[in-house]
């Protein structure tokens, strides 16, 4: 007996369990976020004494203000957070429109220098950070930018560009050339043509980078230990660590910072969840 291929049992059976398995994903993905919030509402006394799942008995709220401009004259988690947000901005900016230029250049230029520098940067793309430490402090010392500002952008700037490179220019190697040449014609220059035609047609990778990189900047922990000395300078990562001991931990201090911490992250994905979408779909095509 043959089974109807629009048999509408089925189909609702079949609509049931894919909504079943997307619950429990969204469940599994939502749920630690959950969890960390909420034991930012304890103290550290009630986390040490209840249990870890639990709700808290008494909400505690002192945790975020304590955090947030802790007394005894110790620098206040909105200057990690204000130093975040500005790491991670500029960065974001710089490899994204650097990127999209050099992806031009590589893309649509057939020179050897170019392929010779276009081979360098994905070069680039095998170093680990860990391999690259000591350079880095090397050259950033060696230039008075240690514990300074510029001396944190610049190896942020310059590790976030070899992936980015690569990707605009793949994608841009797609983008047809009759469209260039098209607006050469009516007078465009290279400048005139990379900021009305390509900049606006790399949108979709261009999102794409933007959470890659702002994600990778706001999470970073190794170099802003490395590059800085004191707090003034120092984001997120380096402030969480001090709620955290070998000796002991406030959990509810940290819990508060790790909550904080993750706000913004999902007010950037909340924002620009379509454009996301659209780059991996385009992505998809592309390959």
């Amino acid at each position: 007996m043959e089974i109807k291929k629009n048999n509408p049992i089925l189909s609702f059976i079949s609509k049931v369990i894919i909504y079943i398995i997307m619950s429990i994903f969204t469940i599994m993905a939502i749920y630690p976020i959950f969890w960390l919030i909420i034991q930012s509402f304890k103290s550290r006394q009630v986390y040490m004494t209840t249990n870890k799942l639990s709700l808290p008995a008494v909400w505690y709220f002192d945790n975020y203000p304590a955090v947030w401009s802790p007394p005894g004259g110790l620098t206040g988690f909105k200057v990690f957070f204000g130093n975040s947000i500005l790491y991670s901005i500029i960065t974001v900016v710089f490899v994204v429109v650097l990127a999209n230029m050099a992806g031009y250049a590589f893309a649509k230029f057939d020179f050897k220098v170019t392929k010779l520098i276009y081979g360098l940067f994905i070069v680039g793309i095998l170093l680990t950070i860990q391999s690259i430490l000591i350079p880095i402090f090397l050259m950033v010392n060696s230039v008075g930018l240690l514990n300074t500002r510029l001396g944190i952008l610049i190896p942020y700037i310059g590790l976030g560009l070899p992936m980015a490179i690569y990707l605009c220019t793949d994608f841009i190697r797609n983008i047809p050339d009759e469209l260039i040449e098209s607006a050469r014609i009516d007078g465009a220059g290279y400048i005139r043509s990379f900021i009305s035609i390509i900049f606006p047609m790399c949108t979709p990778v261009s999102v794409t980078l933007a959470i890659i990189t702002f994600t990778a900047t706001w999470n970073e922990f190794i170099l802003m230990n490395l590059l800085t000395v004191g707090d003034q300078l120092k984001s997120i990562p380096a402030a969480v660590g001090r709620y955290a001991g070998s000796l002991g931990s406030d959990y509810g201090k940290l819990f508060t910072t790790l909550s904080i911490s993750v706000v913004p992250i999902l007010i950037f994905y909340f924002v620009f969840r379509k454009q996301i979408t659209k780059g991996v779909a385009a992505g998809a095509v592309k390959g």
